[in-house]
């Protein structure tokens, strides 16, 4: 068996899932999934993976298998890091404080979107409490 701690140029399917725990099947998949992930294809057709890849493959096993996004929400992720140039890193930690009170400028000028405002709020309290 070769030892793959060595860094090549480009690296075969079967290598990729190796490295990276991944089925090849999946690995096809996630081609059709996400367009950031389009390996080259050499002479015979076959799939040459690059350490860009790789990468590539492991921020998205990241944040679907340990994250538990769903495919949507990973494309999101990984568009906002094509747009923005942040680091997967530094985006996939991003979070939402539940206990942070959003502040609607309209509320004062609508009674019942206060009212419909403040029922949302508390069956949003009712789920957190429950995860």
């Amino acid at each position: 068996m070769r030892d793959l701690s060595i860094k090549k140029l480009y690296y075969s399917i079967s290598e990729v899932s190796k490295i990276t725990d991944i089925e090849q099947y999946v690995l096809r998949y996630w081609e059709t999934e996400f367009e950031l992930l389009n390996p080259q294809k050499n002479r015979a057709g076959n799939r040459i993976y690059t350490n860009k890849d790789i990468r590539l493959i492991l921020d998205i096993k990241e944040l679907l298998r340990e994250k538990k996004y769903t495919i949507e929400g990973a494309k999101k992720i990984l568009e906002d890091y094509e747009h923005n140039k942040k680091p997967i890193v530094e985006i996939k930690e991003k979070k939402i404080e539940p206990e942070s009170e959003p502040s609607f400028e309209s509320e004062n000028k609508d009674p019942l979107l206060k009212e419909d405002l403040e029922e949302i709020k508390s069956v949003l309290k009712l789920l957190l409490n429950k995860l």
